[in-house]
């Protein structure tokens, strides 16, 4: 709580650390409004504000600011300011007489930002508790990885960025399971499950990509990459599989050594025919999500391109083909993970009782 409550006044007066300006709006008015209409009869409004702010930082603080905004009902690559938005502006170097004038730049959304991220973790330790504190640090730790590993590969172009993700992987999951579940069999065995699951979806991707010589993938969306974008688009499969893979590994463990727990005598053929129907049940969810996750993103994409008159087989294809391949791809390592991580956990299983 005093975290959250430390960060919130900090975000609410932090516009000294940013070098550029910002401006809080304090005064809105809509100048004009005028109807539109495109060569496909797409209706829209276009707005004119008058906006009048404060700075709030750097040589100028304190001193009011006259900006004009033009935005569109549809809100496209634009949007309305209200009284009380902090923005950040570029301030012209010729002022008028009734004062500064200049440009709006973007919106400072730290605070929204920061208010989603608290309920978010406020949510987590209600339901998860302890595990829930563990599942944040290992958030923290995997972002601050993925985030050296990228820059890493930014700055030195030389080394293989599947390489790199692959490492990334290992320590994601590593991390993340012993975190979440403690040092025991039953992570173990997880661990071990998601790798195999994750490389052997890798593997079949590679090979089914190669045999069809990559039709039907539309790497338009990465043309704009200074790297080769086939490289990056096989490091997003394996990044964005292992998180799927990984909730099905430890899913299966956990149940199969659940049911072990309470019954130690339970025979191997009452686990194996407890995990199937647990991995039945778990498989249709999980690869829906994937598919759900993944096409969501490309929803106002294809809405755009039809909205502009474009076939619906061209907008399908310039838009989907990568995200069907990287939901197919997740969907594949789901499927395999439900059999070796059965049988990962029935070989620990096994072992454990050898030893006792």
């Amino acid at each position: 709580m005093l975290c959250c409550v430390l960060s919130i006044v900090f975000v609410h007066h932090n516009e000294s650390f940013y070098d550029r300006p910002i401006a809080e709006v304090i005064k809105a008015d809509v100048a004009e409004s005028e109807p539109m209409t495109d060569m496909y009869d797409n209706d829209d409004y276009l707005f004119t504000q008058h906006i009048t702010a404060v700075i709030q930082n750097g040589p100028h603080k304190g001193q009011s600011i006259h900006l004009t905004n033009d935005y569109s009902a549809s809100g496209a690559f634009d949007q309305e300011y209200r009284v009380g938005n902090e923005i950040f502006v570029s301030i012209d170097n010729h002022g008028s007489q009734s004062g500064l004038t200049g440009t709006i730049l973007d919106l400072k959304r730290d605070q929204t930002l920061l208010m989603i991220a608290w309920i978010f973790i406020f949510v987590l330790l209600l339901i998860g508790k302890r595990q829930g504190l563990f599942s944040i640090i290992s958030l923290i730790v995997n972002a601050l990885i993925l985030s050296f590993a990228l820059d890493l590969y930014v700055k030195h172009g030389n080394l293989s960025l599947l390489v790199i993700s692959g490492i990334c992987a290992l320590l994601f999951t590593i991390i993340s399971l012993l975190l979440i579940s403690g040092l025991n069999t039953k992570t173990y065995a997880a661990i071990v499950s998601t790798l195999l699951g994750t490389v052997m979806a890798l593997i079949i991707s590679s090979v089914v990509m190669w045999l069809t010589g990559e039709n039907g993938l539309r790497y338009e969306e990465m043309q704009f990459l200074t790297r080769p974008y086939r490289t990056v688009f096989m490091a997003g499969l394996f990044i964005g599989s292992l998180g799927a893979v990984m909730d099905v590994s430890i899913t299966m463990a956990s149940s199969i050594f659940a049911l072990y727990e309470q019954d130690p005598t339970i025979s191997v053929k009452a686990l194996k025919s407890s995990g199937h129907e647990i991995g039945k049940d778990i498989m249709g969810t999980i690869t829906s999500i994937l598919f759900f996750a993944y096409l969501c993103g490309s929803i106002p994409m294809v809405i755009l391109y039809l909205k502009n008159s474009s076939t619906l087989g061209l907008t399908l294809s310039l838009n989907l083909s990568l995200e069907l391949a990287r939901a197919l791809a997740g969907g594949i390592g789901v499927v395999l993970t439900i059999p070796i991580s059965q049988y990962t956990a029935l070989f620990f299983i096994n072992r454990k009782r050898v030893q006792e």
